[in-house]
């Protein structure tokens, strides 16, 4: 992630130019943080069965690289702090609600991507001012940039949810889009994969 956001300044000659990569990399930094911070609070404090639980917190913090991404260059990192803190919130309300609409989503990319890929698009329009000359035009600083982050959101649902019908549907008609259960019973690591497992070696093995 540091190097496709602050690498994506694309160039390093020039004090303002070296200033926006920094900018990125703060940015890229502190939004994670809070974000996987939130998580694993909730997860160990608020949230059943109230554990400590390490996968939680590191998608925890790539929901908040995600929700970053879109405005690192444009945001004072006070910004970035807020966008990470709601990310986490938002990456673990998603992940609580697709089971409840029988989603099997193992590694919780949509809570992850999807969820929060849609509040960074969102986030980039109510962050950022125009008057720190980085390029911010935020809602909450007077610019006008929310409304074309929305219709830029919708463009890309209509898109994906187009697409993803026209490619997935026919699959499903055809049976070919779930596994069997006698497949996903015994695990794709033994009916597919070779070999059927990482260690060969017994546990008692190792003392």
């Amino acid at each position: 992630w540091y190097g496709f956001n602050p690498g994506s300044t694309g160039q390093m000659h020039s004090i303002a130019a070296a200033n926006t990569a920094a900018l990125v990399a703060v940015n890229t930094t502190i939004a994670p943080c809070l974000a996987g911070l939130v998580v694993f609070f909730l997860r160990a404090r608020v949230v059943a069965p109230k554990a400590l639980d390490v996968c939680g917190f590191c998608n925890g913090i790539l929901a908040g690289l995600v929700a970053i991404t879109a405005a690192c260059s444009t945001v004072k990192p006070w910004e970035s702090m807020i966008i990470g803190f709601i990310a986490g919130f938002i990456y673990q309300g998603a992940s609580m609600l697709l089971p409840r609409f029988h989603i099997d989503d193992v590694v919780d990319a949509f809570a992850v991507h999807g969820a929060n890929g849609a509040w960074a698009v969102l986030a980039a329009g109510l962050f950022g001012a125009p008057a720190e000359g980085i390029g911010g035009n935020g809602l909450f600083h007077g610019g006008d940039q929310f409304g074309v982050q929305v219709v830029g959101l919708l463009i890309i649902v209509a898109w994906s949810g187009v697409l993803s019908i026209v490619i997935l549907l026919p699959l499903r008609i055809l049976g070919m889009l779930r596994l069997s259960d006698n497949f996903q019973d015994k695990g794709a690591d033994v009916m597919e994969h070779s070999p059927c497992k990482a260690y060969n070696s017994d546990r008692s093995s190792f003392g």
